[in-house]
């Protein structure tokens, strides 16, 4: 059983697919196509045990039983794309105008499509069973509660994620101890005051005058509220407000992002903006609404058996020299949820390549691309990741008899 050789072997296999649904992008919570193809895909290699999201939801998750009995890892894939137009000019572009696959998730998928024929491969030799989680609106980061709430965790005993990204080189990937993706929170902030002519303001209570000192003064919680030790980000991403150029307004709307590590933070920031933007608004006569919204908590690699399990697999299969450091990131991650539920891992796989103009870029890029050579990589250390995880787990019930 050689899983090196495997993936060399599926190598085009999950190129070509990786292609296909590039070409063929959907958005959040349209990924309909995309679901049936997978399951195609995967009934191609033998593999029929489906379960479907419900509900209205697109996704599914496929188990692969192995030989001989004993735990349960779950390897999971994103597969929603983005409104974005791809500018890459790549012969395989999306054929979805408007629609693209700019974060990876087209790679993720190829990938554990490469891990699911290499695990199809040897399962007679795999000791338990591994779960393949196809899982939809990561981008809007709803999917992971919901299957959560829809029960695919129950008996998963450890899961396994990665992101492609452009900050280390192809060929290379990281599985680190502690936070690796930010927590984070989105707010909508409604400013009321009282309209008037524009010509006679001191009738009236000006909410953009009065949205304009929120949103400077909201800077402040991170500057003078937050201990400089511990990373806060609070973004005004949207600001809407005003009917006319002679018109006070009297309703302005703003929406905010937060990223933050400590969970402290995190519990507590919806209370100190509330405060801030509502004493603010009183200042100027006006009412400020705070809505804090969906909440991601931050991904954080905190199981030390399942990262020396990740890390070792990258060595066993490429040496040392592939195994290396990243910085954390201040994006975000539903995976976040998962790790809420049971032991978890997540990683990163190098797709940054001087030869390859595009893997350079940041997520989220109308010209973003990845570095082909890197998906049969991906998919052997996951499939290397199961296999050892089952493996190792198999050892230790037996009182660690090798």
């Amino acid at each position: 059983m050689n899983i090196k050789k495997s993936a060399e072997k599926y190598e085009d296999y999950i190129i070509e697919r990786r292609r296909y649904y590039h070409q063929y992008p959907e958005i959040t919570l349209e990924e309909k196509d995309t679901t049936e193809a997978l399951i195609k895909d995967l009934h191609e290699m033998g593999i029929t045990d489906i379960k479907r999201f419900e509900k209205g939801w697109y996704g599914f998750v496929a188990t692969i039983t192995g030989g001989k009995p004993g735990k349960t890892v779950m390897l999971r894939s994103d597969i929603d794309a983005l409104p974005v137009k791809e500018e890459t000019n790549l012969p395989f572009s999306s054929k979805n105008i408007g629609k693209m696959h700019a974060c990876g998730h087209d790679a993720h998928m190829a990938m554990l499509l490469g891990a699911a024929k290499i695990l199809q491969e040897i399962k007679e030799d795999i000791s338990g069973t591994v779960k393949l989680m196809f899982q939809p609106a990561e981008e809007w980061g709803i999917g992971a509660p919901e299957a959560i709430s829809q029960g695919f965790l129950i008996g998963v005993d450890a899961i396994y994620g990665t992101h492609v990204w452009a900050d280390i080189p192809t060929g290379t990937f990281n599985f680190e101890n502690g936070d690796r993706m930010a927590g984070a929170g989105i707010g909508k902030l409604t400013v009321k005051g009282v309209g008037a002519h524009g010509s006679a303001p001191h009738l009236g209570h000006d909410a953009i005058v009065a949205a304009s000192a929120i949103v400077m003064a909201i800077q402040s919680i991170v500057s003078r509220m937050n201990n400089p030790l511990k990373p806060l980000v609070v973004g005004v991403g949207t600001i809407h407000g005003g009917l006319g150029y002679n018109i006070i307004p009297s309703n302005v709307e703003m929406d905010l992002t937060i990223r933050y590590y400590d969970v402290e933070i995190g519990n507590n920031i919806e209370r100190i903006i509330r405060k801030v933007a509502e004493n603010m608004a009183k200042a100027y006569g006006c009412q400020a609404i705070f809505e804090y919204g969906h909440r991601i908590e931050p991904v954080s690699n905190q199981d030390e058996s399942l990262i020396a399990i990740a890390q070792n697999a990258v060595k066993k299969l490429y040496g040392e020299d592939a195994l290396v450091p990243m910085t954390k990131l201040t994006s975000s991650e539903d995976y976040a949820f998962f790790m809420g539920k049971v032991p978890g891992i997540f990683g990163f796989a190098g797709i940054k390549s001087a030869d390859v103009p595009g893997s350079e870029k940041n997520n989220h890029n109308q010209c973003f691309t990845v570095d082909e050579r890197m998906l049969s990589k991906g998919a052997a250390v996951a499939a290397q990741f199961a296999y050892d995880y089952l493996k190792d787990n198999t050892m230790q019930k037996k009182g660690g008899e090798k």
